[in-house]
């Protein structure tokens, strides 16, 4: 099985670049025709929040119709930059959540040799990521129906400190009680999320935390957490996560540009 992961897609409206800079609908364009010419194809696309660069619904529109192009089924989660009424509004097929007095963004997918559990870390005008009591409990619940089928969770916010000042600070609240939660089941695979808008892995509470790029907008790391947080513009990369034969899962980086090659390892 394959998954494609892309995530803070900051998609801004056609005329624009998101921080007046980065052409992130361009890259997102570009990521999706990348990923329609893999071969094997991915069974499924992940997107992992921040869909929008201002919760606009013309960015949405734009990013619907762009993401619409790829050849296989995606799914999406919410993140910090986005708005849970307008996902759930134009992406509904897309985030197929059980509605909830919060509208909390979450589901199930489980037709595939992976099972996908979609967990909304947003908090309506803030930066950090939360799971309050409801979608935790939620979460238990969910795991608790399979103990045995692989699973990964999918959202937006890292459930622990990456060593990124930006999204170190932003915080996450909940992230002890998660724990207690995903300690009780080794059959979770991998956490994936975004918001970092660097590739980052780190084994917690038993199991991994992996962190996607950005598409496009990648941040300036600074481990000593004392420069202003800073991006650069890099060509659209994903992460390829490969379940394979031998049920251990692989996370490769892709990267969307273009290359010189691929040559045979033999002298020319």
């Amino acid at each position: 099985m394959l998954i494609a992961q892309i995530s803070d897609t900051h998609v801004a409206s056609s005329s624009k670049k998101a921080y007046g800079v980065a052409p992130t609908a361009d890259n997102l364009k570009i990521c999706v025709d990348n990923i329609n010419q893999l071969d094997p194809k991915p069974d499924l696309v992940l997107l992992t929040g921040d869909i929008t660069n201002a919760s606009l619904r013309e960015e949405y529109d734009l990013a619907f119709a762009l993401l619409n192009k790829l050849d296989m089924l995606y799914f999406v989660i919410p993140g910090n930059h986005d708005d849970r009424i307008k996902t759930k509004l134009i992406f509904n097929k897309h985030c197929p959540a059980v509605s909830t007095p919060q509208n909390f963004i979450q589901y199930v997918v489980d037709d595939y040799d992976i099972r996908l559990i979609a967990m909304d870390s947003t908090t309506p005008n803030e930066a950090g990521g939360e799971l309050c009591e409801s979608r935790l409990a939620w979460l238990d619940g969910q795991l608790e129906k399979d103990t045995d089928k692989p699973t990964i969770i999918f959202m937006h916010h890292p459930p622990i400190k990456v060593g990124v000042i930006e999204t170190d600070i932003d915080g996450f609240i909940g992230a002890n009680k998660l724990g207690e939660i995903v300690k009780k089941y080794n059959n979770i695979e991998q956490i994936i999320c975004g918001h970092v808008h660097l590739q980052t892995h780190t084994r917690c509470h038993g199991t991994v935390v992996t962190t996607a790029p950005s598409v496009g907008m990648e941040l300036v790391l600074d481990l000593t957490l004392k420069k202003p947080p800073q991006f650069v513009i890099e060509p659209p990369s994903y992460l390829l996560h490969y379940w394979t034969p031998y049920n251990n899962l692989v996370t490769h980086t892709i990267s969307a540009r273009k290359t010189d090659g691929p040559y045979l390892f033999k002298e020319q």
